[in-house]
């Protein structure tokens, strides 16, 4: 008999159904990482996506026996957390309504000279490249940053992610195209990492990431290790440059430490004791 690391999601879930416990637990720590990687950049805050993780891994297991596999357990796991991050309260980014052309604005006013060299590296250039990156996001609305999340970044084909929200693909099409031509245009003027042009450096905005509290060394949001905007840039422009937007957004901020799956399993056990 295979053990749960060895058998796929849709395995873990029939056997969780049938009331193995390993087969739950196993089930959602392969499922934790995903749904972390959607929430962090639909609410950019690391706590509330943290908590919006463990909210959204609570109700996939709570309704997991009525899953009816009539899809992938996967896109079923995206559905919900999706009607979640739908509903979930603004962010305080969010709350700003944020534009591009203010955001750009915000980038231009905080570039100084007075922080790390183009060929220095540092843990808070990683940290101010992903916050920027995961802060652009933001100045789409939830319906277009869902599309551009789940189709460019998390990679789910078309029929699959217009399955996870609920319309048409044709109208996941045209919301993915809207939201890739703003991240594209954004990106070619204002990012150094994909344009020569653009005047903004990562390293260039760290002094004003730490004046504004924005990036705090003793406590990284992001950053996963010490990079370069040289090294930065390397890696974005190894693809052509209609991808580099798309290449901008590859890097994954810093993997939650909280295990929610133990604080899952402690959750069932205290609803059954009641």
């Amino acid at each position: 008999m295979d053990t749960p690391a060895a058998m796929t999601a849709e395995e873990l879930t029939r056997r969780a159904i049938d009331g193995d416990r390993d087969a739950l637990d196993t089930l959602v720590k392969s499922l934790q990482g995903d749904v972390y990687r959607l929430a962090v950049r639909m609410l950019w805050n690391r706590q509330d996506a943290e908590d919006a993780t463990q909210e959204i891994l609570v109700r996939i297991v709570t309704r997991l026996s009525h899953f009816d596999f009539r899809s992938r357990v996967r896109t079923w796991v995206y559905r919900i957390a999706v009607n979640y991050l739908l509903d979930v309260k603004k962010s305080p980014v969010e709350r700003m309504h944020m534009t591009f052309a203010q955001f750009a604005d915000d980038l231009a006013t905080g570039l100084s000279d007075e922080g790390p060299s183009e060929a220095e590296r540092s843990v808070l250039i990683d940290e101010v490249k992903i916050g920027c990156t995961l802060g652009m996001l933001q100045c789409l609305d939830r319906p277009h940053r869902l599309a551009y999340v789940l189709g460019e970044i998390l990679e789910l084909t078309g029929p699959e992610a217009a399955a996870v929200l609920d319309i048409t693909p044709a109208l996941f099409r045209k919301r993915l195209q809207h939201a890739r031509e703003e991240i594209l245009a954004f990106t070619r003027e204002h990012c150094g990492l994909v344009s020569d042009a653009a005047a903004c450096r990562c390293h260039r905005r760290v002094p004003a990431a730490l004046r504004l509290g924005r990036a705090r060394p003793e406590a990284l949001e992001f950053a996963q290790e010490a990079t370069s905007f040289q090294e930065a840039r390397a890696v974005v422009r190894q693809v052509d440059e209609a991808r580099r937007a798309f290449a901008l957004h590859c890097a994954d901020p810093r993997a939650s430490t909280k295990d929610f799956a133990q604080r899952v399993m402690q959750a069932l056990d205290r609803y059954s004791r009641q």
